[in-house]
Order: C-alpha cells, then sequence, then structure tokens
C-alpha cells in the first residue's frame, strides 16, 4: 500500500479523497494555485505545494509541475479526483514515465473511452446498442446527409467531448451550418479537438448511469444505477440511486451491460457508464466517464462501500475488496449539487467572500464541502461549492430529509442555488419520478415564498456576521422565547442587510 499520495486536484474532492486516505493511513500531499492559499484541502494536507497562478493552465492543469512536486515530496501515486487532468491520457503517461501510480485507469483505455467515437465503436462490437449516429463529420453535406438519414432532430457532439460542452442540438437543415460551427469551435477551445459527430436526438429520455470498479483482470463490481436527468445545459444538478424508472429485470440488463464495456476496454479502476433510457424502456450506451464521478456519494450511501478507498487498492495492485454477492445495496439517496450561483437570475455566478457557512447534520445527511466562514470563491473555477447527500429507507424519506438539510444549510455573503433545489423537491413531477433530460425545460423559478424557519436561520447568521463584524451585539425590540428568531426578524423588518424583494437572499442560499 503507498505510504504517500498527491491529490492533483482541489475543493471538496480534493479532501474527499484525502479523508478516505488519513483512514488508510496514507500521508497526503496537497497542490494549490496562489488563490487557494487560504482552501480547506491546503489545510487538511499534511504537505501542500504552491503550483502557480490561479488560471487553471497555470496551476490545476500544469502536468510538468504536479508530477515535479509529486517527485519532490516522495509521493508514490497521485489522485486526480474529477475534472481538469483526471481524464488526460497524456497526464497519466506523465505519471507513468515518472514511476509514480495514477489511480485511475491506463492511458491506452483512456484514450479509447476518451474519443467518443473510437468508444461508440468498441462498445457496439460488444453487442452493446449505442444511438443511432454518423461518426467523423467533416463537412456540412456530410452532416446534412447524415442527419436526412436519422431523422430531425439531431445532436452535434464533439468527438472528444465531455461536462456538456460541444453539443448542439439541430432541428432543421436551416440550422445545420450555424451548429457545426458552434460546436465545432466550443469543441476546439474546451478540448482542443475540433472533430465532430451526430447522434439521433432521443426525446424525451432519461439519462440513468452505472458506478463499477474493474481490476483490469476481467473482475468487476456493480453497484446499481443513478438517475441523473436532472440537467441544466447538460450539466447534472440532482442525481439519485436507484433509478425509478427501471424494473428488476432492466436494471439486470444494464448492469450486465456495464460489465461488458468494462471487460471490453480492459479497465482498471473506478468508473462509470452512462446510458439514455427511452421511453419505450430501450437504453443506449452514451459514453464511459474514466473517473471517479462528482454524484459517487450517493452510491456509497447505498451501499456502504468507500469508493476512493477501492480505487486506491486497485492502484495499488491489491484487487478488488469484495465480490460481488457481497455488495448488498440498501435504501435511496438523493445529491444535491450546491453552486454559487443565483436561481432568480438566470444561475448568475455569485463570486467573493463567503461571510459565514453553517452546515447540515443529522440523521442519513452527509456534505462534501470546501466552505467556511471567511473564504473565497476564486472566479478561475467552477462554480460548485458544496454537494449535500440524503439517504433514506425509501425515496420520500430521503426527499424528506434533503429538504430538512437544504433548510439547515445557511451561506451568507453569496448566493447559492439552494432555493431551486427545494423548490424542485416540491415539484409534482418530481415526486412522482417523472425525469428526463429536459425536465427543467420547464420549469420556472418562482419568487421566494416565506419560510419562516430558513429565513430565520439565515436572518440569524447575518445579524451574527454584522456582530463580529461591528463589534456590538444588536438589541431586539421583542422577543417571543427565541432570541434568535427575534433578532433575525428584526434584521429582516429593517432590511439592513439585503435588498427587498425575491433575491433578498444573496444569503438566501
Amino acid at each position: 500500500m503507498f505510504k504517500k499520495l498527491l491529490i492533483a486536484n482541489r475543493g471538496e474532492i480534493a479532501l474527499r479523497v484525502m479523508r478516505t486516505c488519513r483512514e488508510m493511513g496514507i500521508s497526503c500531499v496537497a497542490v494549490y494555485s496562489d488563490v487557494d492559499r487560504a482552501a480547506l484541502h491546503v489545510r487538511y494536507a499534511d504537505e501542500a505545494y504552491l503550483l502557480g497562478s490561479g488560471a487553471p493552465k497555470e496551476s490545476y492543469l500544469n502536468i510538468e509541475r504536479i508530477v515535479e512536486i509529486a517527485r519532490r515530496c516522495g509521493a508514490e501515486a497521485i489522485h486526480p479526483g474529477y475534472g481538469f487532468l483526471a481524464e488526460n491520457a497524456a497526464f497519466v503517461d506523465a505519471c507513468n514515465e515518472n514511476g509514480i501510480v495514477f489511480i485511475g485507469p491506463s492511458s491506452e483505455t483512456m484514450r479509447i473511452m476518451g474519443d467518443k467515437v473510437a468508444a461508440r465503436r468498441l462498445v457496439a462490437s460488444a453487442g452493446v446498442p449505442v444511438v443511432p449516429g454518423e461518426d467523423n463529420v467533416r463537412t456540412a453535406l456530410e452532416a446534412l446527409t447524415a442527419a436526412e438519414r436519422l431523422g430531425y432532430p439531431v445532436l452535434i457532439k464533439a468527438v472528444a467531448g465531455g461536462g456538456g460542452k460541444g453539443i448542439r442540438v439541430v432541428h432543421g437543415v436551416r440550422d445545420m451550418e450555424a451548429a457545426l460551427s458552434i460546436a465545432g469551435s466550443e469543441a476546439a477551445s474546451a478540448f482542443g479537438d475540433h472533430n465532430l459527430y451526430i447522434e439521433k436526438l432521443l426525446d424525451p429520455v432519461r439519462h440513468v448511469e452505472v458506478q463499477f470498479v474493474a481490476d483490469g483482470a476481467g473482475n468487476v463490481l456493480v453497484f446499481g444505477e443513478r438517475e441523473c436527468s436532472i440537467q441544466r445545459r447538460h450539466q447534472k444538478l440532482v442525481e439519485e440511486s436507484p433509478s425509478t424508472a427501471l424494473s428488476p429485470s432492466q436494471r439486470e440488463s444494464m448492469c450486465s451491460a456495464t460489465v461488458t464495456v468494462a471487460r471490453a476496454s480492459g479497465y482498471a479502476n473506478a468508473g462509470t457508464v452512462e446510458f439514455l433510457l427511452d421511453a419505450g424502456g430501450d437504453f443506449y450506451f452514451l459514453e464511459i466517464n474514466s473517473r471517479l464521478q462528482v454524484e459517487h456519494p450517493v452510491t456509497e450511501m447505498i451501499s456502504g462501500m468507500d469508493l476512493v478507498a477501492e480505487q486506491i487498492r486497485v492502484a495499488a495492485g491489491e484487487g478488488l475488496s469484495r465480490r460481488q454477492e457481497e455488495i448488498v445495496l440498501s435504501g435511496w439517496a438523493l445529491e444535491c449539487r450546491i453552486t454559487a450561483e443565483n436561481p432568480y437570475d438566470d444561475f448568475l455566478p455569485s463570486l467573493g467572500r463567503v461571510d459565514y457557512v453553517s452546515e447540515p447534520h443529522g440523521p442519513g445527511i452527509r456534505v462534501d464541502s470546501a466552505l467556511y466562514s471567511g473564504c473565497d470563491l476564486p472566479y478561475y473555477y467552477d462554480p460548485m461549492v458544496a454537494k449535500v447527500i440524503a439517504w433514506g429507507r425509501t425515496r420520500d424519506e430521503a426527499i424528506r430529509r434533503m429538504r430538512r438539510a437544504l433548510r439547515e444549510f445557511v451561506v451568507v455573503g453569496v448566493d447559492t442555488n439552494i432555493p431551486f433545489h427545494l423548490q424542485l423537491l416540491d415539484d409534482r413531477r418530481f415526486l412522482d419520478g417523472q425525469l428526463h433530460t429536459r425536465f427543467l425545460d420547464d420549469f420556472t423559478m418562482f419568487p421566494a415564498e416565506q419560510d419562516d424557519e430558513r429565513n430565520a436561520a439565515l436572518a440569524a447568521a447575518a445579524v451574527l456576521t454584522h456582530q463580529k463584524t461591528n463589534h456590538r451585539a444588536p438589541t431586539p425590540e421583542y422577543d417571543d422565547g427565541s432570541r434568535w428568531r427575534a433578532a433575525g426578524r428584526l434584521a429582516e423588518a429593517r432590511a439592513t442587510t439585503w435588498p427587498r424583494g425575491p433575491q433578498w437572499g444573496r444569503s438566501i442560499g
């Protein structure tokens, strides 16, 4: 087993990996940009090293610098987290060339599965259904010919795509040329590869994925499916496990297909196979994510497994810790991604200083976060600042626990999307499990409703922050038995902390 491991990432995922390392007796090494000097992952680590400026290419994407630090500090392995270099085959090669273990799949597997066209061909040859499409369209004429054969609407997609980038929907002939230009430009900018392919747009469709861990020798563990259909601009916002859509036989078929894909690609370490599930119950391979997923905690909650620990064991050559029959899935889990965005203003990013944070606790609740009172949110990075995960014996119990946790989650100083999640959890279609990837097209944020409990907590937190800043306590004009509630009501009534109206909460989450 490794003695020292470097985490080539930041924020909550860096902390998540470090916590497992601590449990396994592995020393943790953090890297950071100059704007992350005071970040929690830096404070938590046993050692920390400066990468460079805040710009990702000068810090968390700097392969040469990260490998140099790993060699200098004696780290035997590197965990990439997700994002940044997590699916960068050149990074894997650099680790290998310097005698450092990369905790993830091989660069060969990563290159095959990272190329969406190559992955489609490999999976189809293994007998797993793929979405009808046309590979590598180079001209508008080729694209138009393929679209005519497939039938509109179609999706233009980047061959090296990911994270919702390089994707455009084309509804007719007139839209094709512009879609090709925009998707190609976006793909070249994001991935350094302008190549595109076309898929038939399945609509309505669900996004369902299966978590697995493989040892590269044909042994594969699957952990059931996750429903990831609540998306905005192809970015997931809410995930849950299991899915409300799958019957036991469909689940078995999807998990079997996942094992087939993992074996066909010679996969080693943790990965996720993503599928599209149409209204008729048929599923199609979408892609494989060659890394730990943002939403991995929901699988951990229902399985009791530590997926990071499994990653480390496989990378260290110790193999899988369990047999498939020992994997027991129990209950229901939901994850809400908390982002620093204003849902009342088209999810406008909200950056700057977080004055006060109070995270939720209690039965069935887990929070993966890098927030603390006084931290700064730099503009260089993704707006996700935390994840709230709720487990319950049933979906209804998990939802009720998530509602309670979100109302307890207090963030003062920046906007967050917590009000969006609370409204979503009251939506009748969501409660009935009637989900699809365009669910949010018909979802409208209503003006903030009065939530006495949550408003009191937010106002009280703001008053506390105000006290610390001004070194004096407010004098409530009344007291109904709760001095916190009284102070909160007073602050809200005087409107000295926030502007009035539906956006009164820069602290509303």
